[in-house]
């Protein structure tokens, strides 16, 4: 009986190591996996200098890649000195140049002759001949605008 019980406790013995030597393999196929993929890694972000980060409302910002740190605190990531609620993240992905969004964009001369209306900051309704120096809200079919005529 106890010689039933020593070879039950032995072949326990050797199952478990065959698990754990199982696991070891396996765990060095998924080390070798996650140093292949963080070498991919590191030669896409050599390539972009910029790490551009979506938002859920379509805000894009682009911090430099160049000694970049992330860190996750609870839920916010911050990235170089910019910081983010995870929630509010939808992309984030290498980019060649800075898709900061600035909500800021030059207009041209040919957008004004375009004008379907303008409008003085009182919300008058001017014609361009009467547009004088100042500040005016300028519809075009590619968008309004904020113009300064100087």
């Amino acid at each position: 009986m106890s010689y039933l019980c020593n070879g039950l406790q032995q072949y326990k013995v050797r199952a478990i190591r065959k698990v754990i030597i199982i696991s070891l393999s396996d765990m060095k196929r998924l080390l070798f996996l996650m140093m292949m993929m963080m070498g991919m890694l590191v030669t896409q972000a050599a390539d972009c200098p910029y790490l551009t980060f979506e938002t859920t409302d379509g805000n894009k910002i682009s911090v430099s890649t160049e000694s970049l740190t992330l860190t996750i605190s609870g839920t916010t990531l911050t990235a170089g000195n910019q910081s983010f609620t995870l929630v509010n993240l939808s992309k984030m992905y290498f980019s060649t140049t800075d898709e900061s969004t600035t909500g800021i964009s030059e207009t041209m001369v040919a957008d004004l002759d375009e004008a379907t209306d303008i409008y003085d900051l009182k919300g008058n309704k001017v014609s361009r001949s009467q547009m004088q120096k100042g500040v005016y809200i300028v519809k075009t079919p590619k968008g309004t605008f904020k113009v300064t005529a100087k």
